[in-house]
C-alpha cells in the first residue's frame, strides 16, 4: 500500500496534458480560480482579504543560507489534468504503479490529489453517518460550508506570515476532516499529496476538527517526479483539537530532493498550527526526507488546562539539501505538558537547523516541557545547528532542554565488524537504531517500512 514512499515511481513517462493558470499573483488570478471552482462568496472574500495585504510582506531573509526569488508570474497555481474525470482509467493506472490500494479498507480511508484535483477518495456513507467527515477541501465547501466558514483561518490567520498569506490567496486543494462528538475513530485517514507537472505549484489547504471526547488518526504522505525545474510547495494546516479529544497526526515527505550537483527539487513552506483544549492531546510525527529546501515548524496552542502535546521529528539530509525545522510549544492553560524529540541525519553538503521554541505564560502553572534535539553528522561538509529558545513568565514550570552532535562511533563499527558484519551491514545496523525511536511512533502500516527506506536512501550515499 505505502510503496509510493520508496518513490520508486519518479519519472516524468506518464505526465498528462494539463488545464493552468499562469498569470502572477493578481485580481485577475484570484477571479480565474474562483470561476474555475464555483466557490461561496465568503471564499472569495477570504482571498481579496489576503491579497490586498500581501504587500506589507516580503520574502523571509533572516536565514543564514540564501533562499532563491521566485518568479511569482511564470508560476502555474493551478493545474489540472485534460478529461480528469471521465479518463479516469488511465489516472487509476498511474496511482497502481505508485503502488496505491484503490479499494476500500476496513481500517484505511484513502484521498489522493495530484496538483490542483482530487483523484480518489474512498470515504463511504457509512463513516459520514457515523460521525466522520473525510473530503476533499473543496468538496466540504460545497457539503459543508458552514464548518469552513467557521474555522477556516481561525487557527493560521491570512496574516500569520509570508507564506501563509500566499497561501490564503491562491489555495487549491486540501483535505478536510470533521470528526464529530464522542466518535472514537480507529481508521487510518491518509491524504497522498503529489506534484505531478512541471513548474508547478501546489498550495495546499487542510482543515481537521475534532469535537469533544473524540479520537482521530491522520497520515499524510507526499512524493514529486524529478524535474530539472524546481517545484513549489506552500501548504497550510489547522487542527483544532476540543476538550477530551486526541489526535495523531504523521507526515512523512519524500518530496523529490534535487540531483547531486544542487539541480531542481522542491521547495517546501509549510505552516501548522494546532490548538489544544482541555484535556486534549496533539501528537506530532514528522519524517523529512525529500525537498531541496524545507521550512516547517508545526505548533502546538496548549490553550486548555491539562493538554498535552508530543512532537517527533526525524529529517535524513545530502547533496546540497537544506532544513530548517522545528516546533513551537506555547503553554497557556494550566498543568500542560509538551514533549521534543528532533533527530537529524545530515550526509555530504547538506545544512540542518533544528529551531525551537517554547514559551511558558503566566496563566500556565505548573507546566512541563522536555525537548531533546540529536544531530548526527556522515561524510564530508556536513552543518548542523541546534538553536533552541524559551521564555518562562512563571516561576512553577519544569523545563528540560538536551542536545547532542555526534559521528558514527569507531568504537561501535568496530564492535560489529568483529562480529562478523560487513563495513555495509554495520553502517545500516547503526542508522537503524539511530531511527528507530522516532519511526516505532508512526502507524504500524509504515513503522517497518519508513526505516527500510532511510536505509535504502542512506546505502546510496555510501556506495
Amino acid at each position: 500500500l505505502y510503496k509510493y514512499l520508496y518513490n520508486k515511481y519518479n519519472n516524468n513517462t506518464d505526465l498528462f496534458n494539463t488545464v493552468r493558470l499562469i498569470g502572477g499573483l493578481n485580481i485577475n488570478m484570484v477571479n480565474k480560480l474562483i470561476f474555475k471552482q464555483d466557490n461561496f462568496i465568503f471564499l472569495y472574500i477570504f482571498r481579496l482579504n489576503a491579497l490586498s495585504i500581501l504587500n506589507k510582506f516580503k520574502q523571509p531573509d533572516w536565514c543564514f543560507y540564501e533562499l532563491p526569488e521566485f518568479a511569482f508570474d511564470d508560476i502555474s497555481y493551478y493545474s489540472i489534468p485534460l478529461n480528469v474525470y471521465t479518463n479516469k482509467n488511465k489516472y487509476k493506472s498511474i496511482l497502481s504503479k505508485l503502488g496505491l490500494e484503490l479499494k476500500f479498507s476496513e481500517n484505511l480511508i484513502l484521498d489522493v490529489i495530484f496538483d490542483s484535483v482530487l483523484l480518489l477518495n474512498l470515504t463511504t456513507f457509512f463513516l459520514i453517518k457515523m460521525g466522520l467527515f473525510f473530503l476533499s477541501f473543496f468538496q466540504s465547501i460545497i457539503f459543508y460550508p458552514y464548518l469552513i466558514f467557521s474555522y477556516l483561518g481561525s487557527i493560521v490567520s491570512n496574516t500569520d506570515n509570508f507564506f501563509s498569506t500566499i497561501n490564503s490567496i491562491i489555495f487549491n486543494e486540501g483535505s478536510f476532516c470533521f470528526v464529530m462528538k464522542d466518535l472514537n475513530s480507529n481508521i487510518n485517514l491518509t491524504t497522498y499529496f503529489r506534484t505531478h507537472s512541471e513548474n508547478f505549484a501546489q498550495f495546499e489547504r487542510t482543515l481537521i476538527v475534532l469535537s469533544e471526547n473524540s479520537k482521530l488518526i491522520y497520515f499524510e504522505g507526499c512524493s514529486a517526479p524529478m524535474f530539472l525545474e524546481s517545484q513549489l510547495h506552500i501548504a497550510i494546516v489547522e487542527l483544532f483539537i476540543k476538550t477530551k479529544a486526541n489526535l495523531k497526526y504523521s507526515t512523512i515527505q519524500n518530496w523529490y530532493r534535487g540531483n547531486q550537483l544542487g539541480e531542481g527539487g522542491l521547495y517546501n513552506f509549510t505552516t501548522k498550527r494546532g490548538f489544544c483544549m482541555d484535556k486534549s492531546f496533539l501528537n506530532w510525527i514528522q519524517i523529512e526526507i525529500g525537498s531541496v529546501i524545507t521550512w516547517k515548524y508545526p505548533s502546538t496552542y496548549l490553550i486548555g488546562n491539562k493538554s498535552f502535546s508530543n512532537f517527533f521529528s526525524l529529517a535524513m539530509l545530502s547533496d546540497y539539501q537544506v532544513s530548517d525545522t522545528g516546533t513551537k510549544m506555547l503553554h497557556i492553560g494550566k498543568n500542560t505538558k509538551s514533549f521534543i524529540l528532533s533527530k537529524s541525519l545530515s550526509f555530504n553538503f547538506s545544512f540542518y537547523t533544528y529551531r525551537g521554541l517554547v514559551t511558558i505564560f503566566k496563566t500556565a502553572l505548573n507546566s512541563y516541557n522536555y525537548t531533546e534535539c540529536n544531530s548526527l553528522l556522515i561524510g564530508c561538509n556536513a552543518f548542523t545547528a541546534t538553536i533552541p529558545y524559551t521564555i518562562i513568565n512563571n516561576f512553577s514550570a519544569y523545563i528540560n532542554q538536551e542536545a547532542t552532535i555526534s559521528k558514527l562511533e569507531l568504537d561501535f563499527l568496530f564492535f560489529l565488524l568483529h562480529r562478523g558484519l560487513n563495513l555495509k551491514s554495520t553502517l545500516m545496523i547503526l542508522i537503524y537504531g539511530y531511527c528507530y525511536n522516532i519511526c516505532s511512533k508512526i502507524s504500524f502500516e509504515l513503522e517497518l517500512e519508513v526505516p527500510l527506506l532511510i536505509v535504502a536512501r542512506a546505502q546510496k550515499l555510501f556506495y
